[in-house]
């Protein structure tokens, strides 16, 4: 079902007005999941979304649901969403992806708690992590704790690949799912994997930190027990099985790229 576009800063009035809160996004050609995400927070009275450049129909989309639309250079993840949370007028944020999606019992739980007295500063989610059209519920993605729920003054992001949520306040979770869909398919896995190894070992490369053979190795073979057997991967079949290796191997490469980038600065010296 559609969703009535706003323009910014417009509110509706009687019990059914929006929440007042904010959700941020930072997209880049996400299209063909944005839709359905902008219509599971309808509930909010803010859209505002950062792109670095997509070239499909994400920017159509954004202004159709009555998003503030903004683009900026990529600067890293961390940063990004920084830049984006500045964008935001209203002091509660919902930080989401484009394949994230919001469950009405997720809505009206955080309409609940931004209606309290005694607001925490930042809350969590547990997320439900889809792939082949099923819940995940076993692996490296099942409990899936994520800080979502914030407020914009008590801190801030930090990190270039993998960004934190960073406070001094008080933070609670949630007993209520935000919904994740981020793969197709292995190919998607496999991609995802590769870029953010590479993105990784990059930074830990320029802060000076050193890798070898070995250290892949053992990261490969310690993430890939703990994913399968450990954390029962093994429970959610061949998808169970390809997530645990996959994790796997985005340890082993993210190690050797670092010791690749070693050995590079150390021959050009």
């Amino acid at each position: 079902m559609m969703v009535k576009s706003r323009k910014p800063g417009e509110k509706e009035v009687g019990p059914s007005a929006p929440v007042p809160l904010s959700v941020m996004l930072i997209t880049k050609d996400a299209a063909r999941k944005l839709r359905v995400c902008l219509e599971s927070v309808a509930f909010a009275d803010e859209i505002v979304i950062l792109d670095c450049g997509s070239t499909d129909d994400t920017e159509e989309i954004a202004k159709e649901f009555g998003a503030r639309w903004y683009v900026e250079p990529w600067k890293g993840f961390g940063p990004q969403k920084n830049s984006a949370l500045e964008k935001c007028s209203n002091e509660w944020v919902l930080a989401i992806d484009a394949d994230e999606r919001v469950p009405a019992r997720t809505a009206r739980v955080i309409s609940r708690v931004l209606a309290g007295r005694k607001l925490a500063d930042a809350y969590s989610f547990r997320r439900k992590n889809y792939f082949h059209g099923k819940w995940i519920k076993m692996g490296e993605w099942w409990p899936d704790e994520v800080i979502r729920l914030l407020r914009k003054s008590a801190g801030r992001y930090e990190g270039v690949l993998h960004e934190k949520w960073t406070t001094s306040g008080r933070l609670e979770k949630l007993t209520c799912e935000i919904e994740h869909y981020s793969f197709d398919n292995y190919s998607d896995m496999i991609q995802v994997m590769d870029r953010y190894s590479k993105i990784w070992a990059e930074e830990m490369h320029a802060e000076g930190k050193k890798a070898g053979p070995a250290d892949a190795l053992l990261r490969f073979s310690w993430m890939f027990f703990r994913s399968y057997f450990l954390r029962r991967g093994f429970l959610a079949g061949f998808d169970g099985f390809m997530i645990a290796l996959t994790k796997a191997m985005g340890s082993f490469f993210k190690y050797a790229k670092l010791h690749e980038l070693n050995s590079q600065a150390g021959k050009a010296k």
